[in-house]
């Protein structure tokens, strides 16, 4: 299959790209540098040097494309790119995978693909884009990922001590995370593209869910990790980003496994941390 994929260069695209490479797909990424590009080509990609905004470029290569993938997903970009694969796929059988989040679904201890959508402000702005692509004939499935770390990166790296500075939580620590290391996410990217059915969500979570207290003691490496208030958090991180993060959310993930045949195998996010991948 030929795959048009943005955000090749990002955290989550990049682990894309090595998934549907990985699976044989010839993949054509759109970056926005040379340098971008070059990496997109040593990983075994095409790459093509353009802003992914432009949608005269983005309607060709998805014309020329078997099947596309946007993890490049951003206030600033979604309403026009949904359009525009809107009005370049619709009506054929190409699959369309676009990227979500888990914050879609608020405040849940059991949050599956038919969970209420209740965002937090930080990521209300996919609502009105993803119910744009459910409502339409696009065989699109919507991947919302849990808490995505691995690689050495991801949120969780906030709570990397250096073994002296403190490592504040973020409000108490009590509420959990649901979770999903980089690679098993590719994994899941390539997996939805073969199913290739109008699908609406899939929740890309392993069923890890742990404190962000257990989260932070993994990774503080003996500073010491310290409470703080919900104001305090707020002020510290910034509103609308404290309050996503102190969401307490679990998941399953049993739809990804059962319908998807995926299997995740990586380290959990408090494994991964206490290993010493990650530094400050």
């Amino acid at each position: 299959m030929h795959v048009f994929l943005t955000g090749a260069s990002g955290y989550i695209g990049s682990s894309v790209l090595r998934a549907l490479l990985a699976h044989g797909h010839e993949v054509t990424a759109i970056v926005r540098s040379d340098q971008k590009a070059q990496a997109v080509r040593d990983a075994g990609g095409q790459a093509f040097v353009e802003d992914v905004t432009d949608t005269e470029v983005v309607e060709r290569l998805l014309h020329e494309s078997d099947g596309a993938v946007h993890t490049a997903s951003a206030p600033e970009v979604d309403p026009d790119f949904v359009a525009t694969v809107i009005r370049a796929y619709s009506g054929t059988p190409k699959p369309f995978v676009h990227t979500g989040g888990i914050f879609t679904f608020g405040n849940s201890t059991d949050i599956s693909e038919q969970s209420p959508i209740d965002p937090p402000e930080l990521t209300s702005w996919r609502t009105p884009n993803e119910a744009t692509l459910r409502a339409s004939d696009v065989r699109t499935t919507i991947v919302a990922p849990g808490i995505v770390y691995g690689r050495g990166a991801g949120i969780p790296s906030m709570f990397v001590g250096d073994g002296e500075q403190p490592v504040p939580l973020v409000g108490d620590g009590s509420q959990r995370w649901t979770t999903v290391h980089v690679d098993d996410l590719g994994a899941l990217y390539a997996l939805a593209l073969h199913r290739g059915e109008q699908e609406g969500y899939v929740v890309a979570a392993t069923g890890d869910n742990p404190t962000v207290r257990e989260v932070a003691e993994a990774g503080a490496h003996g500073s010491p990790v310290v409470a703080e208030s919900v104001d305090a958090s707020r002020e510290r991180l910034g509103a609308a980003y404290a309050d996503a993060l102190l969401l307490h959310q679990e998941a399953s993930g049993a739809h990804a496994r059962s319908a998807f045949g995926w299997d995740p195998t990586r380290p959990t996010l408090v494994e991964d941390l206490a290993s010493g991948s990650y530094v400050r």
